[in-house]
């Protein structure tokens, strides 16, 4: 009896090519636009297929994307069980990953599939966030942006005076301070160091340094706002008590996480956050310690490694831990930066699920 039509999808932004076969049998490969109608006649066209084949279930995977889930919430939405796959843990051989095509992902995503149904193969999928974690990201990762921003823009107008020999003033003060602001405002004005061309550039990236950090004043508000909703406050009031987790961090491993609960124990925070070593054992010789896997969300490793040297800085204990790691190995201090980073994660997740029970 046929069970199932199977679907390994390889998509992009204007475009899906699926590879679509009913269960051992050969695969057919059509392509759709990626947008409303192109999917819901992909999805008719699913449909009929199953239907003519007699098929009970429709299974459909593809890789997790910076395009969200909208084809996800799409395919659920029509009755399509669909499995969003993690790159990440997704094997490739050599040959793959040097003939790489649309049809051959697509294929190797269809293999995946038929592999978990019909052998029980483990399918790695990833967490689907709900819609309000997914609107609660858009707002605290434009934060985020907002921040790079700044940083590139204070980049180039230091990289703008030294094109053109114009060391920090005396009366300029250290970092961006205020005086500092002031001098860089004085450069632009007639009579300055500074070129007809050079004062030019920098009043633009001045102005575009204030636009930003105002623009990034008005989400930490909204985020601030956010936090105090039901949904965050308790495991805001909880993290916020760790040294070094200010709200921003707070909001970043919230919103990144998503529910704190899927987890059952610190060995598996450490691994989602992509802090782990990766291993490699093969007979007899010793399981040798790699590179982190850096799996997980980048932002997430970010916002921890800022608040890693915040809590180096200001917490003794922390200090004490990271001092005795680095000392141990003073070639690679970066082992002990991610120790603490580890550390500090796996705090994190406790504190949140503290605060969660505390107002359930």
């Amino acid at each position: 009896m046929v069970q199932f039509t199977l679907v390994g999808a390889d998509v992009h932004d204007k475009s899906i090519l699926v590879k679509v076969a009913v269960d051992r049998g050969p695969a057919v490969t059509r392509s759709w636009s990626n947008d409303r109608d192109g999917r819901q006649a992909m999805i008719a066209d699913l449909k009929r297929r199953a239907a003519e084949a007699g098929a009970k279930e429709i299974w459909f995977a593809y890789e997790a994307s910076g395009q969200g889930f909208g084809l996800y919430d799409d395919l659920t939405e029509a009755g399509i069980r669909c499995g969003v796959l993690a790159p990440t843990k997704l094997k490739r051989s050599a040959q793959e990953r040097k003939k790489k095509t649309d049809e051959k992902d697509a294929e190797r995503l269809l293999e995946v599939l038929r592999g978990h149904l019909l052998a029980g193969n483990r399918l790695p999928e990833v967490w689907i966030p709900d819609m309000q974690t997914r609107d609660d990201r858009e707002l605290v990762r434009s934060r985020l942006d907002a921040g790079e921003k700044i940083s590139a823009v204070k980049a180039q107008v230091k990289a703008l005076l030294k094109r053109n020999g114009v060391g920090r003033a005396a009366e300029a003060g250290e970092g961006w301070s205020q005086d500092y602001r002031r001098w860089l405002t004085w450069l632009t004005q007639e009579g300055s160091v500074l070129g007809a061309g050079a004062r030019a550039g920098l009043l633009t990236l001045l102005a575009q340094l204030d636009f930003l950090e105002e623009e990034a004043g008005k989400l930490y508000e909204a985020i601030a706002e956010l936090s105090e909703a039901q949904r965050y406050a308790g495991s805001v009031k909880e993290m916020r008590k760790l040294k070094g987790a200010g709200l921003l961090t707070v909001m970043v491993f919230l919103t990144e996480i998503g529910d704190l609960k899927r987890f059952r124990n610190r060995r598996q925070i450490g691994a989602y956050l992509g802090l782990v070593p990766t291993a490699a054992e093969s007979g007899e010789q010793n399981d040798r310690k790699g590179h982190i896997t850096r799996e997980g969300s980048a932002r997430l490793r970010k916002v921890l490694c800022q608040a890693t040297w915040a809590r180096v800085k200001h917490d003794p204990e922390e200090r004490e831990f990271y001092t005795r790691l680095a000392e141990k190995n003073p070639k690679h201090k970066k082992k002990a930066v991610v120790a603490v980073m580890r550390r500090l994660g796996i705090r994190l997740w406790h504190a949140g699920l503290r605060g969660m029970e505390a107002t359930a």
